[in-house]
C-alpha cells in the first residue's frame, strides 16, 4: 500500500502557479512571497474621531484646566496629506484622515466639548494618542506574506491594504467527479426502483473534495456503457486537473472503468493491500484525446464507504500536494482500544471509530459497526479511521491503535 501511495504522490504534482485576482485567491496557497512596496499607512492618520492638536498646546493652565484652541479646519480620509497645523490651533478629524503636520496626537471627541470654532478639552493630551504612525502596519520592503501561506480572510485584507489585486498562488485544483453504474438513481424520490441504489459516492465526494482544499466538479451518474464514459471522460478532461470515478471496477465480464481507461493514458486497476477498498485504480490520462499534459485519475470502488476511505487514503493527499499544502495528510493519534477486534491477514484494515481523550491524558478508540464489515451509517458516526496494520490478525482491547483523525 505504501508503494501505490508513493506513486501517487509522485505523479500528483502542484498545479502550474498562476496570477489570479483576489476573489479568486481565496482558500489558495501563495506561491511567491508577497514584499510591501510602500509603507501602510503612508502617512499619519487618525486613529479616533476628534480634534488633531500639538500635545504640548493642550497642557494644564496655571488653573489647572487644559486651554481651549481654536479650530481651525476639518479633515477627513482621503483628504490630502499635508495641511499643517498652525501652533495653538486644533484640527477636527475624522478616524483614517491623515494627520496634520505639526500634530502629534488626537483627542477623541468624547473627551471634548465637541466645539466647532472652538474646543475645550477635558484633559492635557498625550503626544501620540490616538494615531496610527506611518508604517505602523506594514513597513515598505517587508515580506509580509511567505510561500506556503493559505489564503483567507486576514491575508486577503493585508494584501488589498498594500495595493495588490492579485497574487501568484497554486490555483484551487479542479476535480471531476463521475459515479458509473446502470443501478445507480439519484437521492430525492420517494423510493429507489427495483434493483436501483441511490447514488452516494459523487455527493460524498464532492463534500470530501471541498474539504481538501479544491473545486469539485460533480458530472453525476454515467451508465455502465463504454461509448457514454468514453465522451463523458473526454469532455470533462478539458476543465479538470483530476478526475475520480467510483463503480464500474467489477472484474467480471462487464468491467466498463477499465476497458474505457485502458487506451487513454497509464491507468492500472491494481489489488491494494487495504480493506475496504481493495480494488483501486490509478495512472494518467488525456495525451491519447490530445491533451497538452496528463490528468491523475483516479478510480474507486462503488460501495460509499470503500470510496470515502480510498479517497482519505490516496485522493486527498494527492489534492493537497497539487494546490501546493504543506499538511498533505490528516492529523494521526494514538489510542488505546477499548475492545477488540479481528483484522484480515496481509491487509491493512481501516476501521471508523470515534476517538476520545486529549493530549494530557490519552486518547482512546471504539470501532463503530462491525469492523469487518463497515457501514456507511458507521462511517458517518465516527471522527476517525483506526489503522490495523497488515501483519495483525487482530487488535487486543488495550493494544495502541494509529488513527487517522477525520474532524476535531
Amino acid at each position: 500500500m505504501q508503494d501505490h501511495l508513493a506513486a501517487v504522490l509522485a505523479a500528483a504534482g502542484p498545479v502550474t502557479p498562476l496570477d489570479v485576482v483576489l476573489a479568486d485567491a481565496v482558500g489558495c496557497i501563495l506561491a511567491a512571497d508577497v514584499t510591501a512596496a510602500a509603507d501602510v499607512p503612508g502617512v499619519a492618520v487618525a486613529a479616533r474621531d476628534g480634534y488633531a492638536v500639538a500635545a504640548h498646546d493642550t497642557a494644564a493652565t496655571h488653573h489647572g484646566q487644559p486651554p481651549t484652541l481654536p479650530v481651525a479646519h476639518d479633515l477627513r480620509p482621503g483628504a490630502p496629506a499635508g495641511l499643517r497645523l498652525v501652533p495653538g490651533q486644533a484640527v477636527r478629524v475624522a478616524s483614517g484622515a491623515p494627520l496634520p503636520l505639526g500634530a502629534d496626537a488626537v483627542v477623541p471627541l468624547e473627551e471634548t466639548d465637541r466645539g466647532t470654532a472652538r474646543v475645550a478639552f477635558q484633559r492635557p493630551a498625550l503626544a501620540g494618542q490616538h494615531v496610527r504612525t506611518a508604517g505602523s502596519d506594514v513597513r515598505g520592503g517587508d515580506v509580509v506574506l511567505t510561500v506556503g501561506t493559505r489564503l483567507g480572510a486576514r491575508q486577503l485584507a493585508l494584501a488589498a491594504a498594500m495595493g495588490r489585486g492579485r497574487l501568484h498562488v497554486h490555483p484551487t485544483p479542479r476535480v471531476v467527479l463521475l459515479s458509473v453504474g446502470d443501478e445507480l438513481v439519484e437521492p430525492g424520490g420517494a423510493a429507489a426502483p427495483p434493483g436501483a441504489v441511490f447514488e452516494a459516492d459523487g455527493h460524498a465526494l464532492e463534500a470530501a473534495v471541498r474539504d481538501a482544499g479544491a473545486a469539485p466538479v460533480r458530472v453525476g451518474i454515467v451508465p455502465d456503457d463504454r461509448a457514454t464514459l468514453r465522451e463523458a471522460l473526454e469532455d470533462q478532461l478539458v476543465r479538470a486537473d483530476l478526475v475520480v470515478t467510483t463503480g464500474g471496477l467489477s472484474e467480471l465480464a462487464h468491467d466498463t472503468v477499465k476497458d474505457v481507461l485502458a487506451p487513454l493514458g497509464t491507468v492500472r486497476l491494481d489489488h491494494v493491500a487495504m480493506t475496504p477498498g481493495y480494488r483501486h485504480g490509478f495512472g494518467t490520462v488525456g495525451t491519447a484525446v490530445g491533451r497538452e499534459r496528463a490528468v491523475p485519475i483516479f478510480a474507486l470502488q462503488g460501495h460509499p464507504v470503500a470510496a470515502q476511505v480510498s479517497f482519505e487514503v490516496f485522493v486527498r493527499p494527492a489534492l493537497r500536494t497539487m494546490g501546493g499544502h504543506a499538511d498533505i495528510f490528516r492529523p494521526s493519534v494514538a489510542a488505546h482500544a477499548t475492545v477488540g477486534w479481528p483484522s484480515p491477514a496481509g491487509m491493512r484494515q481501516f476501521v471508523p471509530a470515534t476517538v476520545v481523550g486529549s493530549p494530557d491524558d490519552g486518547y482512546q478508540v471504539t470501532p463503530v459497526g462491525d469492523p469487518g464489515s463497515p457501514s456507511v451509517q458507521g462511517l458517518a458516526q465516527a471522527n476517525a479511521l483506526a489503522v490495523v496494520g497488515e501483519q495483525d490478525l487482530a487488535v487486543q482491547a488495550g493494544q495502541v491503535v494509529h488513527c487517522l483523525v477525520l474532524e476535531g
